[in-house]
């Protein structure tokens, strides 16, 4: 097989959580154990920092990656979904892995794959776990697929695990309350392993002082740290939870005897997509008009989206809008701006939201435009409509954001 006829094998054969949703979803990590034995246990032969939470895991992880590069330390970084290409998900110093490991992998152990039935996401991580080891990586950023205490991430014993922040996502699989959710994520913290959480909330930071103290694991708070100025080249304002948390993640492993200097990290954090070539958040694909996107895609990740968005000068405001068929809409419709135009798609994904449901819902919210047939054809008639002096925004998905990046 070539490389694009063993995406097509990985994505039809095997089910894949992102593209199908909940019947891809795994409940118990047998599998990935199994395959972490059949392998010669890749996840021994490297440290790692391991990342969960329900927004922010991914610029977290991608600017831990640069602060960590930048200090002159080989860095793996896997990440999940990604926008344009499978590789995306698994790098080492930024350089993403190559066609030929991909496909090679694939070829050597596809009868184990289908003896065992084993999901996209879980070839992938042992892919990953595999690539860094043979790449000889010092440590590797992790970062979580889904939840925490089962997801094919979980077998790995990090230098510190990080927890970004909890919200209402994926409720159907973690539970129906952030006390809930929590308890998913906080799985992830491994004995005597440090902890950082980066948002604290009064609902959930009972559930892991309980499991932190019961694992004899060391608690961080990243809201802990005195005010410090750093900034990043990824311009989203939410950015700022983020850096606290890396910051507070430095501390923690500079203690272990990492060496990472102040000026190493404000270098890391200045050159995050340069360094790991991370895209889609608060991404500004051009100007006059002035073209944003972000993969915000639940209640807590939009809300400050959306509320930066507000602070943008435009004449007028132009929303290229996607999401999947899983999202609480009456949830996330009402965050939206009702003085704007939009236009409304499905994702080229199988669990995306027809984009006639997507229109005659947003209309009980007030939220007014056309319908178009494919994301391409909406951004299109998006940059026709508009002026110079107008913004163009493209969300709700991930997929929708991969389509136009």
């Amino acid at each position: 097989m070539n490389y694009r006829e063993t995406l097509d094998w990985m994505y039809v054969q095997l089910p894949m959580y992102q593209r199908q949703g909940a019947v891809a979803y795994k409940i118990d990590l047998t599998n990935t154990l199994s395959l972490a034995t059949y392998l010669g246990n890749p996840e021994r032969q490297f440290k790692s920092i391991h990342v969960a939470g329900t927004n922010g895991k991914g610029s977290t992880s991608h600017m831990l990656a640069s602060v960590l590069q930048e200090a002159g330390y080989k860095v793996g970084l896997y990440t999940s979904p990604h926008l344009k290409d499978f590789r995306e998900r698994i790098r080492v110093n930024g350089e993403t892995i190559s066609e030929e490991y991909v496909v090679d992998f694939i070829e050597k152990h596809k009868s184990y794959f289908e003896e065992n039935l084993l999901s996209f996401f879980e070839m992938t991580v042992g892919m990953a776990f595999q690539y860094f080891a043979s790449s000889k990586v010092d440590i590797a950023i992790i970062e979580v697929g889904l939840g925490g205490r089962l997801d094919s991430t979980n077998i790995i014993t990090p230098q510190v695990s990080v927890i970004t922040n909890i919200g209402l996502d994926h409720t159907r699989f973690l539970g129906d309350t952030l006390t809930e959710i929590a308890g998913e994520k906080a799985g992830i913290i491994k004995k005597n392993v440090p902890v950082v959480i980066g948002r604290y909330q009064e609902e959930t930071v009972e559930v892991f002082k309980d499991i932190a103290k019961s694992l004899d694991s060391k608690l961080h708070f990243a809201e802990d740290l005195n005010d410090k100025t750093y900034t990043s080249d990824l311009k989203g304002d939410y950015q700022k939870e983020n850096i606290r948390t890396v910051l507070k993640t430095m501390d923690v492993i500079r203690d272990q005897g990492w060496n990472v200097s102040e000026e190493t990290i404000k270098r890391g954090l200045g050159s995050v997509v340069k360094n790991t070539g991370l895209l889609g958040r608060w991404q500004i694909l051009q100007n006059e008009p002035k073209v944003i996107c972000d993969t915000a895609h639940n209640e807590d990740g939009l809300i400050p989206v959306m509320k930066q968005l507000s602070g943008e000068s435009y004449k007028n405001l132009h929303i290229v809008l996607g999401v999947v068929n899983d999202k609480d809409l009456d949830t996330i419709l009402p965050l939206f701006p009702k003085d704007a135009r939009y236009y409304f798609v499905k994702p080229d994904i199988p669990r995306g939201l027809d984009e006639k449901k997507l229109k005659e819902k947003s209309l009980k919210f007030k939220l007014i435009g056309k319908d178009y047939s494919n994301v391409q054809e909406a951004y299109d008639a998006a940059k026709q409509n508009a002026t110079k002096q107008d913004v163009i925004y493209i969300g709700g998905s991930t997929f929708v954001v991969a389509e136009i990046i």
